[in-house]
């Protein structure tokens, strides 16, 4: 009778094991989807023009250039530069951001290219 229990606490022990483990996955993939955003060039402009995201947690950037001509992503506040061949995608990772406002422009269209990603 004992050989049973053990095996049957063995078994429940794994199943919350399996459960708990699915638990965190889930978790952080709905972690993960929460921190990614994107960003749209589109005639010269970036879309939306300002993007806000929560403070504290490492950003997933995805910057999609719909114009046929390459633009580049710079921030000085970010610390990033990155230049998007027309009519391509690239992802850009920032953060964690404490709450603030930070500056990007398209260097190439300074005029018209410009956004702001405030953390909150």
């Amino acid at each position: 009778m004992n050989a049973i229990q053990n095996i049957l606490d063995l078994t429940s022990k794994a199943s919350a094991l399996v459960i708990l483990t699915a638990a965190m996955i889930s978790a952080q993939a709905a972690l993960a989807a929460d921190s990614a955003y994107t960003l749209v060039i589109q005639d010269h402009r970036f879309q939306p023009a300002e993007l806000a995201v929560p403070a504290g947690q490492k950003i997933k950037l995805t910057v999609e250039n719909r114009d046929s001509t390459p633009e580049e992503f710079e921030s000085y506040d970010l610390n990033r530069e990155k230049i998007i061949a027309g009519k391509s995608t690239t992802t850009i990772y920032v953060g964690p951001l404490t709450p603030g406002r930070y500056r990007f422009f398209g260097e190439f269209n300074p005029k018209t290219a410009q956004g702001v990603i405030v953390a909150k």
